[in-house]
């Protein structure tokens, strides 16, 4: 269980590198480069930790699902995305196929 535990934290931690990664603007400024660094870097330590109990298939999707999930609904909410009823759907189906994965395993 810790396993998977980890692994959403480090999904969290994706979707905050990616976030922080578009805002450096090619790595020209310093908060977000920083941010960058320590999302990576806590991302890719709870991934591989995950992986040890969790095939790599599955610790894989659910890990990158879960960061493209929250790096759109965070787009979303800031207004740096539209809002839309297709993207809302989709990205229930995109959580909803994560769930699985969890249940299957």
């Amino acid at each position: 269980m810790s396993s998977w535990i980890v692994l959403i934290f480090a999904g969290v931690c994706e979707s905050v590198w990616a976030t922080a990664l578009g805002k450096s603007q090619g790595f020209t400024k310093i908060v977000p480069d920083i941010v960058f660094i320590v999302g990576l870097i806590l991302s890719m330590m709870g991934l591989a930790f995950a992986m040890r109990n969790i095939p790599t298939s599955t610790a894989y999707a659910v890990w990158v699902g879960i960061g493209a999930a929250l790096t759109v609904l965070y787009a979303m909410a800031t207004g740096s995305e539209p809002v839309s009823l297709a993207r809302i759907l989709l990205i229930i189906g995109l959580v909803a196929c994560v769930v699985g994965l969890k249940v299957v395993n």
